[in-house]
């Protein structure tokens, strides 16, 4: 299996599945194992969602030009460069010292009632004391900074797909 030789097709919808294997993890979690997402967290799925929705539709087209491809990597490349944004974010947040970190805010749903959108955007991303938060680690590295290696490794896929010269239409 040489990911060289996989069509355009294929690449995309691997990216598709590989978010939304992401996004069913993220639910298992806060509804199995009881993690509630912060507002960060909770960008950070949109993010994978946009950037699924740009697989999957990108994947179904197929476009056979290299502007049609190019298009698609671009557009993936954007919605990939938005979860890369507010991860890092996230993480940087993560490491500040506790000292500096922000007081905690109102929970999403409620800012969502009482805010105006552009308000909510801008409290969410200039973040709060939960999002500071460290509650899950895997090889020492915390939720949102997998969600900023995942984003980094899929916006390179989405390029490689995007890109990448092809002998013939069907690769």
């Amino acid at each position: 299996m040489n990911p060289s030789r996989w069509s355009f097709r294929t690449q995309f919808l691997l990216g598709f599945l590989a978010c939304v294997a992401l996004l069913a993890y993220a639910l298992y979690l806060e509804h199995v194992q009881g993690l509630i997402p912060c507002p960060l967290c909770t960008f950070q799925r949109g993010a994978f969602a946009l950037l699924a929705i740009v697989f999957l539709v990108g994947g179904l087209h197929a476009p056979n030009t290299r502007g049609g491809r190019g298009f698609y990597g671009f557009l993936a490349l954007a919605a990939a460069g938005l979860g890369i944004s507010i991860a890092g974010r996230h993480v940087w947040l993560q490491g500040l010292p506790p000292d500096q970190v922000p007081a905690c805010g109102p929970d999403l749903g409620y800012m969502m009632e009482a805010f105006p959108m552009g308000d909510v955007v801008r409290k969410v991303l200039t973040g709060s004391g939960e999002c500071a938060k460290v509650d899950w680690t895997f090889l020492g590295l915390s939720m949102p900074a997998w969600a900023l290696v995942w984003f980094i490794g899929l916006a390179l896929w989405a390029l490689y797909a995007g890109f990448k010269r092809r002998k013939s239409r069907y690769y």
